[in-house]
This record gives structure tokens, sequence and C-alpha cells, in this order.
């Protein structure tokens, strides 16, 4: 998918919602273990109910590589069934990120072999570490700049000390001479919106995809307020509050309602 298609998404759903098929097996309503394959039942009914409100998906890797070989039939086939949708962004958020030549395979595993749109990268090892996912025509690179988790003090925080920029700032002043916004996006946690400011200072242009709404007690409007440009420039991800709003056979309605009361927030700030 292409920038300009996906600018179009969103102002044709006027929506800027991305749900994570986080599908955790012990999590799913009990009775979809009689299905031959569950998470896929799961995944495909939210996907069902949700389509039309959400810009994008973005299954979580962890969450089907733990099912071993199982796992990886239904993301699979969770992706092959969103290939179904011609307006939705498809993100595998597997944050992979090592050497070129290890790299370029798994570049060629998500985006030739899943067909995914985008994929979650992690910047540590620097530039010949992320160009072989670059490589690949109408794909995007999503750069891990500045996390929700508590952890993301540790170490993206650190300031360095000749320019007095933090670390996430470097890595979003020094990766966008690789790739352009219509290649590249960030992730950057909606519990850390107030940030988002310096962020667009550096990076005006550039998609974020900014997961941490709802479960992770971030707000969707700080977002908005600090983090929307011209062309929105925003994929905002809730996952758990969406997919897991019911365990029981109500669950894909019941999604599609916190869906929906999600994106008419999001139709509001796109105005």
């Amino acid at each position: 998918m292409t920038r300009k298609e996906l600018i179009g998404n969103i102002r044709k759903k006027k929506s800027f919602l991305c749900i994570g098929l986080d599908s955790d097996l012990n999590k799913i309503p009990h009775f979809l273990m009689e299905e031959n394959d569950p998470v896929f039942e799961f995944n495909k009914q939210i996907i069902d109910a949700t389509h039309d409100l959400a810009i994008a998906y973005k299954p979580n890797m962890a969450f089907y590589e733990s099912g071993g070989i199982a796992g990886w039939k239904s993301l699979q086939k969770t992706i092959d069934y969103l290939q179904n949708f011609e307006d939705v962004f498809i993100i595998a958020d597997a944050k992979r990120g090592d050497i070129g030549n290890t790299s370029r395979h798994y570049a060629r595993a998500f985006f030739e072999h899943f067909k995914a749109d985008a994929l979650t990268v992690a910047p540590y090892m620097g530039k010949d570490s992320i160009e072989p996912f670059l490589e690949f025509e109408n794909k995007w690179v999503i750069l891990l700049a500045l996390t929700s988790n508590q952890g993301a003090f540790d170490f993206q925080y650190i300031q360095n000390r000749e320019s007095g920029k933090k670390v996430f700032e470097e890595i979003i002043e020094t990766s966008k001479q690789w790739a352009g916004p219509d290649k590249m996006m960030y992730v950057v946690g909606a519990t850390k919106a107030e940030m988002l400011s310096r962020i667009r200072k550096i990076a005006p242009e550039h998609f974020l995809l900014v997961p941490g709404i709802g479960a992770q007690g971030g707000s969707l409007e700080e977002v908005a307020k600090h983090g929307m440009n011209k062309d929105c420039g925003l994929i905002v991800n809730s996952s758990r509050g969406i997919i897991f709003a019911s365990k029981d056979h109500d669950f894909a309605e019941q999604a599609r309602e916190k869906a929906s009361e999600l994106q008419q927030k999001m139709e509001k700030l796109l105005m």
C-alpha cells in the first residue's frame, strides 16, 4: 500500500484505527476451542465485525510463534484473509532487526511470503540492519523509536552529552535520512504523548504508529493534539481493549462496539 492509498483510506473511513490481533489462545472465548483453528476463527470474526472501522490490523508475532506450527498456520490464514480487503493496511508486529543478510531473509519472510504491508523493526544494529527491509517496493519499515513500556526509560531517554538529544531523538534524526515518509514510519507509545511534539519537529511528515491506547491508558485526544499532521500522520493501535471486550458469544459485536467508539472519536479529531 502506498502513502497516497493509506491517506485515502483514512479519509474514506474517517478513521486512523489499527486493531492489534494479539490473539492469545488462553483468552479467546472458550467455545471457539471446538473449531479446527480457534485463533483464526477468532480473528476472522473480529475482522468481519470491524474492517469498515479500522484502516489497519497488526498481528503480534509472539502470539502466533508461541503456538508452533499451528500458530504459524493461524497467522498465514489470518493474513491471507486480510488480503480480501483492499483498504486494510497489514502490519506484521515482529520487531525484527539483525545483520544485513539475516534482515534480508526476515524481509522476504514477511513481505514476500506473508505479504504484509509493513514490519516493525528494531534499530539497535544500525543502518545496514535496516536497509534490506527498505529494498521492497511499496513496503514499509516501522522503526521502534519511543515505546510505551516502563522499560523505555532504561535506554531511550539517555541523553547524548554532545548533541543534547535523547536516544529516541537520535534514532529518528539519523534514520529519516535512510528513507522518506513514503517508506518509513516510527513507533511512538501513546503513554509518551507529551513527547510527540518533539518528535513532530524532527519528523513532520512521517506516519507514527501509536500503541498504548485503551488498556495501557494512553489518551487518544492527547496523541492527536501533539502528533497529528496535515495528512493525519497517525495510526493508533488498540488491541486488548477491542478484541477481548467480551468472552461470550457476542465477542465480535462487543469488539465492533469498542472499535466504533474509537472511530467516532477519530472522526471528530479529523475534522
